[in-house]
């Protein structure tokens, strides 16, 4: 069961905006929870480290990005009114309606999502999709110049909306894709530190994967970090509530474990040592059948260097990139659990080839 200071660290980290590219205000909530139990560094990029047993014999690396999807302000108009560009993939419809908090260069400024009334819409229009070029934010503001005090171009904002706990151990929140992925590495790297095995772990909040098609902050990190091994933590869809076939990604409820991929980019070897370790502990997964990418970070980090031994780890996730994804706190801390107990069974004897 995840502990009560690591809940209130779950909540601090989603609840802090940081879309990609402006992830600065989360990896310092996170840097600051490592620093007590890992040799704790960042990057250029904005990917943050935690670092245990550096003396291992071999290197494992735990990814789990740390950025949201958001908008950046790309004009104000003579009246005020901000428009707006995605940070990452939207499904537009979940804005319409929204409020959304900027940073913006005095603080916090919070604005509402407008587009034009239903009731002044011609019969057409109300059957198609809201673009969001047609979309824009109302901060109260009078005029243009009365915005451009508060807010600048190019300023980035994320839905306003905190996390809320549900029944069944279960919360919903805006930011779980992925700054779920960057809390489990850094719970699985904080039981790992309480009894460390052969292997050097570094975790890493990574930067940018919303955006990553280059690789992100994962490739950078994984270049830096030079790893033998390493297990990237992502969401993946749940598909115990209408809509995702089952057919496609495989069966996965909230609450049923952790979900580990299997093929594509991922190491047949790490794969069983997940296995394993599942099996050894008694933690329930599921199993993502992944014939080509995966579009997580293991897709990049797997090419680092001359290789890189990568498995996925999956939280199951409902109604993702929308303003209120929701998952199972069980499977925060049985993922946390798995991931610890692979890295124990990892030393320097370990081969990552598989023959």
């Amino acid at each position: 069961m995840l502990s009560a200071s690591s809940l209130a660290f779950l909540k601090r980290l989603l609840d802090s905006p940081g879309p990609s590219g402006f992830e600065a205000a989360p990896a310092r909530i996170w840097r600051e929870e490592a620093a007590p139990f890992a040799a704790v560094s960042a990057d250029v990029t904005g990917n943050s480290l935690a670092e245990v047993n550096g003396a291992g014999g071999v290197t494992i690396m735990l990814a789990g990005h740390i950025d949201e999807i958001g908008v950046i302000v790309t004009w104000v108009d003579e009246g005020g009114l901000v428009y707006i560009a995605p940070i990452g993939g939207w499904d537009t419809q979940v804005l319409v309606g929204q409020r959304i908090r900027f940073a913006g260069r005095n603080g916090d400024v919070v604005g509402v999502i407008g587009k034009k009334p239903i009731h002044l819409m011609k019969p057409d229009e109300r059957e198609k999709v809201t673009k969001i070029a047609d979309m824009w934010v109302d901060i109260g503001a009078a005029s243009r110049d009365e915005a451009l005090a508060l807010l600048s171009i190019g300023d980035a904002g994320v839905i306003d909306s905190r996390t809320v706990d549900l029944p069944n151990n279960r919360i919903a929140s805006r930011s779980i894709d992925n700054r779920i992925g960057a809390f489990v590495v850094l719970e699985a790297l904080r039981r790992y530190a309480e009894r460390p095995g052969a292997a050097r772990v570094v975790a890493v909040a990574t930067a940018q994967e919303e955006i990553g098609l280059h690789g992100g902050g994962a490739l950078v990190a994984a270049a830096r970090v030079n790893p033998a091994m390493a297990i990237a933590v992502d969401v993946t869809f749940a598909t115990d509530h209408p809509g995702p076939e089952k057919k496609e990604v495989g069966e996965h409820k909230l609450g049923g474990g952790p979900v580990l991929t299997r093929g594509s980019v991922n190491s047949p070897v790490v794969y069983r040592l997940l296995r394993d370790a599942a099996e050894r502990a008694e933690i329930p997964y599921t199993i993502h059948a992944a014939g080509r990418d995966t579009s997580t970070d293991a897709d990049f980090i797997h090419l680092a260097r001359e290789g890189v031994a990568t498995a996925l780890v999956s939280i199951p996730n409902r109604y993702m990139h929308s303003p209120n994804e929701m998952v199972s706190l069980d499977d925060l801390d049985r993922a946390a659990d798995l991931i610890a107990e692979t890295c124990r069974a990892v030393t320097a004897a370990t081969d990552f080839t598989a023959r």
